[in-house]
């Protein structure tokens, strides 16, 4: 525990400076600085301390003959104890320039100093890397003051206000809309919240603002965004979490164009006010279809090839008996080409090929392309013809190496684009600096779910089907498209949207194909068909995630590098231990019990 003279609820003076913001142009100033000791160094006399603030570290010099006090401070100071100190900035002395550090040059001969509060021994480094990720988490307010952290969360932070920046300058109206509403059935599992005021009733934390931006739509305000927070109870990995944040925007009556165009505006605003990059709109659009053939994912990355080759012509009368069946069930073959300048030894191939069975119960045949034919365990198998015929469909020059795994494309093809992301990083193919940005555009309307026995909303149960589709609906429900659109960059979905529908009848056709009848699906969305058969206008919009933007700004692979207190892939919180339990008065009060 701090010593009382060491604790004070108000700083002794006010600060003047950040740390890491002071240069070699404030030698001369007084400055007074607050932070934290990142690293002490007592020379026998002078006492160094580097201070370390949001802006970041700055040396300073405790000289008892200047300062007896401050140096009697200092002598007692530890890591992470938080310190006030004033001085003048100076010039380091001559070959104790650290040019590594932005104040390298300067520091801070000091001339009043407080403890104002004392640490334990931290349980990591502040400084260093490669702390176990459950550790930090534990001490998320430790983790937090780590230069990168601090970075990341200031990037999210300036992203945000580029994007409201933009948004009100385009003509959108920032409207909050609630956290507490009903469940609806959007995809993935609510988070409940029940009420005490209506026993056995109970709001939903909302999945996204979907159904209540289209009733601003419909309630006049023709350009709406918010800073959306979103809940969902779903399975986690490192790019998702329970709770999120979304930039949501709608507007009335636009074209695609109209939704793509903003996206893009807003897009460019933050990459310039983050990164200072000027991005060239407009972005490629690529429909859903071409990304499947060619990259087997609706968020391809187009940094790098190897892109995925349809050899299902080359082999048509095969005797190779894998490949002969799958054509006979009218399947295909789907292959990657991979260069001679990137190797794969035998045993990275056996590996593959188990990886593929194991997982998938798929076999991958390769053969690697020598000068003087084919070589591997399925060259045998396959005749002149046929190799020829793969070799120009494939574009195969002398070294490289053919990767095939014969079945039905639609299950393949994702297979194969996974393989493809694998070799590309592998290889170091997607480190190339490039902002490769795209829209993927016209995906399906439904699916067949395998698990519920019967079609689902590919986007979401309100999106639009393509005007040119809507007789397909009645023949060929599976057939049609949507007005949908997603942008990607670099192979992450930084955000997805589509035209709505806003005829009640269509909206109820739609509901029935999916398995919600007339009855069932006015108990459920009742409110949204009654509020489209009053005027709504066509409306349409698209929704960003604010942790996938900040994530690709600051060059990490996890979410939770830019979220200030994330939950780990249990849904848990490390440093609070949320979820907690609560005792039998609120559960009572609640009308709620507990079974085991």
């Amino acid at each position: 525990m701090a010593a009382p003279h060491e604790y004070s609820p108000l700083p002794p003076f006010k600060r003047t400076d950040h740390c890491g913001a002071l240069r070699a142009a404030d030698v001369g100033r007084e400055v007074a600085l607050w932070g934290w000791v990142a690293a002490r160094r007592d020379h026998g006399g002078l006492i160094f301390i580097d201070l370390r603030d949001r802006e970041g570290l700055l040396q300073l010099v405790f000289n008892p003959a200047l300062a007896a006090a401050a140096h009697e401070a200092a002598g007692r100071a530890r890591s992470e104890y938080y310190l006030a100190a004033r001085g003048r900035v100076v010039r380091r002395f001559e070959g104790t320039v650290n040019a590594e550090l932005p104040t390298g040059e300067i520091e801070i001969a000091v001339t009043e100093a407080h403890i104002l509060n004392v640490s334990q021994p931290p349980p990591f480094p502040i400084d260093g890397e490669g702390t176990a990720e459950d550790l930090r988490l534990r001490y998320r307010y430790l983790d937090l003051r780590r230069p990168a952290m601090q970075r990341n969360l200031r990037r999210r932070a300036l992203a945000v206000q580029a994007a409201r920046s933009f948004l009100d300058g385009a003509g959108f109206v920032e409207i909050e809309t609630p956290i507490l509403w009903r469940a609806t059935p959007e995809g993935a599992r609510d988070y409940l919240v029940p009420s005490r005021v209506n026993p056995g009733r109970f709001y939903a934390l909302p999945q996204s603002p979907q159904l209540l931006k289209q009733i601003l739509m419909v309630s006049g305000f023709d350009r709406y965004y918010q800073i959306a927070r979103c809940f969902r109870d779903e399975d986690l990995r490192a790019n998702r979490q329970p709770e999120f944040s979304q930039i949501d925007i709608e507007m009335t009556c636009p074209q695609v164009d109209d939704v793509v165009a903003a996206g893009e505006g807003m897009m460019a605003e933050i990459y310039r006010r983050v990164l200072g990059i000027d991005l060239k709109p407009p972005f490629l659009r690529l429909p859903y279809a071409e990304a499947m053939a060619r990259f087997g994912t609706d968020k391809p990355d187009l940094r790098f090839g190897l892109e995925l080759r349809d050899l299902s012509a080359a082999f048509a009368g095969t005797q190779f008996k894998v490949f002969a069946e799958a054509l006979e069930r009218g399947e295909g073959i789907c292959a990657i080409a991979l260069p001679g300048a990137h190797q794969l030894s035998r045993r990275e191939l056996d590996e593959l090929a188990e990886g593929l069975r194991a997982r998938y119960g798929l076999g991958l045949a390769w053969a690697k392309i020598a000068n003087d034919g084919w070589q591997g365990p399925i060259a045998r198998h396959l005749g002149d013809a046929e190799r020829a015929r793969a070799a120009q469909a494939a574009g195969l020059a002398a070294g490289d190496t053919l990767l095939m795994v014969a079945g039905a494309a639609a299950r393949v093809r994702p297979i194969l684009g996974d393989l493809r992301l694998q070799l590309g990083t592998k290889f170091k193919l997607r480190e190339t600096g490039e902002l490769k940005f795209l829209w993927v555009v016209e995906f399906p309307l439904l699916e067949y779910s395998e698990e519920a026995k019967r079609m689902v909303a590919v986007n979401h149960p309100f999106t639009a089907p393509h005007p040119d589709d809507l007789e397909l609906l009645d023949s060929q429900p599976l057939a049609t498209r949507a007005l949908a659109y997603d942008m990607v960059l670099n192979g992450e979905e930084l955000g997805g949207g589509s035209i709505r529908i806003h005829n009640p009848e269509l909206q109820l056709k739609v509901f029935a194909l999916l398995g919600f009848p007339r009855d069932a699906a006015l108990r459920k969305f009742g409110f949204l068909i009654e509020a489209l058969g009053y005027g709504a206008p066509p409306h349409g919009g698209i929704a960003f995630g604010v942790e996938r933007i900040a994530m690709l700004l600051c060059g990490t692979d996890s979410l939770r590098d830019v979220m200030a207190f994330p939950k780990t892939q249990k849904a848990v919180d490390p440093m609070s231990g949320a979820p907690s339990e609560v005792d039998a008065r609120q559960l009572h009060e609640l009308s709620i019990k507990v079974t085991p």
